[in-house]
């Protein structure tokens, strides 16, 4: 059967085509961090500031799909999921987008500057952020097999496997900010104190991507729980 085939059959459009689209497009918006920050890095601030604009464009699209299918999703769905669940993992996917505008507005709009002890570590954590929301995304691409299957048989092991990754990736993730934080801790004494405040500021929100993107895979594995 077609993906969605079950869904649009009763209700014409099934709702979980746009939520994975609107993943999509958060992917594509928190994909733009690793080239932004290579940019910071190199001091490249005319490509920093075309990350920028595109992170902020990726993120208005997402938007613009968010308001769609809240505006469009009906309020009685006939699936084994609830309107409210599917609320929740859209706004959560939402809030992964908007992280990613947000670290490259701080960015560009301060002209923030990497220590050279941390670039390293940065880019790989930056990357394994990213690595989560690439994770999050295919789970949430499994989601209209899950709602075929009625939320049952081997789809859900596929999907509880993609989470049990998911989480995998948010650990390192968590690992590589500990080192990072210890690395900025021993020499911040020689930084401006308000370049270290948004260095730490920018630190945790980098962070937050990956633990956005883990919650949407929890939100996701509470749905296959019920």
């Amino acid at each position: 059967m077609p993906k969605g085939g079950y869904m649009s059959g009763i209700f014409g459009r099934s709702p979980v085509s746009p939520l994975q689209e609107h993943m999509a497009k958060v992917y594509a918006c928190v994909s733009e961090l690793v080239p932004l920050f290579n940019a910071v890095i190199n001091e490249d601030w005319d490509t920093v500031k075309d990350r920028q604009q595109l992170i902020s464009n990726l993120e208005k699209e997402a938007d613009v799909l968010k308001k769609k299918l809240r505006l469009n999703l009906p309020k009685g769905l006939f699936m084994p999921v609830s309107r409210n669940d599917l609320l929740n993992v859209l706004l959560t996917q939402d809030k992964v987008a908007n992280m990613s505008k947000d670290i490259a507005g701080t960015i560009l709009g301060r002209k923030m500057l990497l220590p050279d002890i941390i670039q390293e570590d940065y880019i790989r954590f930056v990357q394994r952020c990213v690595d989560a929301c690439k994770q999050a995304r295919k789970a949430i691409n499994e989601f209209d097999e899950l709602v075929e299957t009625g939320f049952s048989g081997q789809e859900i092991k596929i999907v509880s496997d993609m989470i049990t990754k998911l989480n995998d990736i948010e650990s390192d993730t968590d690992n590589l900010q500990s080192a990072i934080r210890y690395k900025l801790f021993a020499i911040e004494k020689d930084l401006h104190p308000v370049d270290v405040m948004f260095l730490y500021r920018i630190i945790e929100k980098t962070g937050d991507v990956a633990d956005l993107s883990q919650r949407v895979g929890s939100r996701l594995q509470l749905m296959l729980a019920r």
